[in-house]
């Protein structure tokens, strides 16, 4: 990274970038007039050098305007049996693409793109979409590993599909509907085995899996630079819920309206909730919007790098961490729209509970545009080194991240208060027509987000919130965007999230949260049954597989009891205890009884001092 240099204001320019980018991102590159490159941010001190991290100022690579290529994930077929209750398969497809663009750095990870997981079905069908812009004349290639969900377990892999392309132009043919046999080299074994077995009785035709996926080319990307390849849509949204942690916790989620059903009415029963989101904006980020872990403690680099015992033992609990937070379940919803519209600004609105409650967020944005965040504050305890770490899944280099929150406008049509205008906004002041006593505002243009770069772990650069602005104005139509720098506009930062905690003590509940370990999840068939007991307060009759699986749970039980308490010694008669000598009673029991008893009482002799000072070897 370079030394801290000077960068110019710029006004952004109105309106989208044809290519995609946000307003004001686009750089026409003169090579007279190269422009000069942002200030890297890595002091905290006027006087004493920050430590390494932080704004990486490393150019992209410069290469010619690729595709823009759409991927289909359309179905699978015969995938093996991964659960052995329900005899049948949980399958989610990740897609990873390869190209032979060179990154910025070696850490960069690659493109991935997660299907939504089609329940109880070893043929499913997902026709997932994945538009991927600025891929090379060269070709890519496709990895798709099959799992099998499994949210009190690790995920089964089911096997992988290899799509390769050598080479790409506007006249190619594209692929349509191609059939691909799934390799099952590193799949589960168990999986393949109940595959198996279901063969030979009969209940399957055979063991080979396959998969079609179509690819086609939709024309040459309008970038200037074609040095990286990024998302361009769908714009999905998850949700991941934590069903048992809001039963621990008595955490329930709102209503579809965003606030709990009226004391007058009959109350329907609400779903306990604790809530991860996920959004893929429409990329590309701005490609400043670069920035590296910062190394403010000696063990960090390793952490990030998994490098020595202690860093791998960091990277693999924060990795843990980040899976169990955003767990994929029965529960989690799913859903995607073709662009960026005010549909998507709604839900977007919706996952952070429009402005009820004062509640703050932790975001990170990744470099392909991926928007993960979650509530923060001092009751939810994510108790690791960095939550920005754990949303970022300990990655190396990020976009952005920092904190955020919303706030609702009296009037939509004159500028936030925070820009000048002559506006009031809820939190802090009161105003009718929303929570805490009304139902929330749909209109995306009565919000605004108030985001900034608070994050100590990457300590994203101030002048790039800006950039950031434009970004998430181009994603969320008709949403208010505002910024903060965290250290230059500290002072009016904490004053707003003040004001945020005071509401929250006013609308919100005080319940401590705390993350529980993935293991103790509940498996889906737990959850329907609580929620049968909830709305119908009835257990129906358990499936005759139940009854065989709590005997052998049984058995195993006993089984490992006993071997718990047999120790093995050298007196076989046990029922007269450890004290007995072995052969005692042989004494008297044949001729040679005087030259056994004498040998006997020796033996005795010998064995007093043997189990007062040493310890019995056939015990240990």
């Amino acid at each position: 990274m370079a030394e801290e240099k000077e960068a110019p204001q710029s006004e952004p320019a109105n309106g989208a970038a044809p290519n995609g980018n946000a307003p004001g991102t686009t750089e026409k590159h003169d090579e007279k007039n190269p422009p000069a490159p942002l200030k890297q941010k890595t002091r905290t001190d006027s006087s004493k050098k920050g430590p390494a991290g932080g704004f990486d100022d490393t150019p992209l690579p410069r290469a010619p305007p690729g595709y823009t290529i759409k991927i289909t994930l359309h179905r699978a077929r015969n995938l093996p049996l991964a659960d052995i209750n329900t005899l049948s398969a949980d399958p989610y497809v990740i897609a990873e693409l390869h190209t032979s663009l060179p990154t910025r750095h070696k850490e960069d990870p690659p493109l991935q793109r997660r299907t939504a997981t089609i329940r109880q079905n070893t043929d499913p069908e997902w026709n997932a979409e994945w538009i991927v812009a600025n891929v090379p004349a060269s070709g890519f290639r496709l990895k798709c590993r099959i799992y099998d969900e499994d949210p009190a377990d690790h995920d089964d892999r089911l096997g992988n599909v290899h799509v390769v392309v050598d080479s790409l132009s506007e006249n190619w043919s594209g692929i349509r509907e191609q059939i691909y046999p799934i390799k099952k080299r590193m799949a589960s074994k168990r999986a393949y085995l109940l595959r198996a077995l279901a063969v030979c009785f009969r209940k399957a035709e055979h063991m080979h899996g396959e998969m079609t996926v179509s690819v086609e080319v939709l024309g040459r990307t309008q970038d200037e630079n074609g040095g990286r390849t990024y998302t361009v849509g769908p714009q999905y949204w998850i949700r991941h819920y934590s069903p048992l942690l809001g039963r621990l916790l008595g955490k329930k989620a709102p209503d579809e309206n965003g606030s709990s059903s009226g004391a007058s009415e009959k109350k329907k029963p609400e779903r306990y909730n604790f809530q991860a989101n996920q959004m893929q904006l429409r990329g590309p980020t701005p490609e400043a919007m670069y920035h590296r872990y910062v190394e403010f403690k000696p063990f960090v680099k390793a952490m990030f790098t998994a490098k020595g015992f202690r860093g791998f033992i960091l990277s693999k609990a924060l990795h843990h961490q980040h899976t169990r937070v955003y767990n994929f379940d029965r529960e989690t919803a799913f859903e995607s729209f073709p662009e960026p519209c005010k549909e998507f600004t709604q839900k977007f609105l919706e996952l952070v509970h429009h402005d009820q409650g004062g509640r703050i967020f932790t975001y990170v944005l990744t470099l392909d545009g991926l928007f993960r965040f979650t509530e923060t504050g001092k009751e939810f305890g994510i108790d690791m080194l960095s939550k920005h770490t754990m949303h970022s899944d300990v990655a190396a280099y990020i976009a952005f991240s920092g904190e955020f929150f919303i706030r609702r406008l009296k009037n939509p049509h004159n500028k936030p208060p925070e820009e000048g205008g002559h506006n009031s906004s809820h939190p802090p002041d009161e105003i009718s027509g929303g929570p805490p006593k009304d139902q929330p505002v749909k209109d995306p243009s009565y919000y605004e987000l108030i985001i900034d770069n608070d994050s100590g772990t990457y300590r994203p650069n101030a002048q790039l919130l800006p950039q950031l602005k434009a970004f998430f104005e181009s994603n969320f139509p008709g949403l208010h965007v505002v910024t903060l720098d965290c250290q230059g506009q500290a002072e009016k930062m904490d004053k707003m999230k003040k004001e945020q905690r005071e509401r929250k003590k006013a609308e919100g509940d005080h319940i401590v949260y705390k993350q529980i370990s993935r293991s103790s999840s509940m498996s889906s068939s737990d959850i329907e049954d609580l929620e049968r007991l909830q709305d119908e307060d009835s257990r129906t009759e358990p499936h005759f597989r139940h009854h065989l699986q709590a005997l052998a749970a049984g058995k195993g039980e006993a089984m490992k009891q006993h071997a718990k308490d047999y120790r093995p010694h050298n007196n076989r008669e046990g029922w007269r205890g450890d004290d007995h000598p072995a052969r005692h009673d042989d004494a008297g029991a044949g001729p040679s009884a005087q030259g056994d008893s004498a040998r006997l009482s020796r033996e005795g002799e010998n064995a007093a001092p043997a189990t007062a000072g040493q310890q019995d070897p056939s015990n240990s």
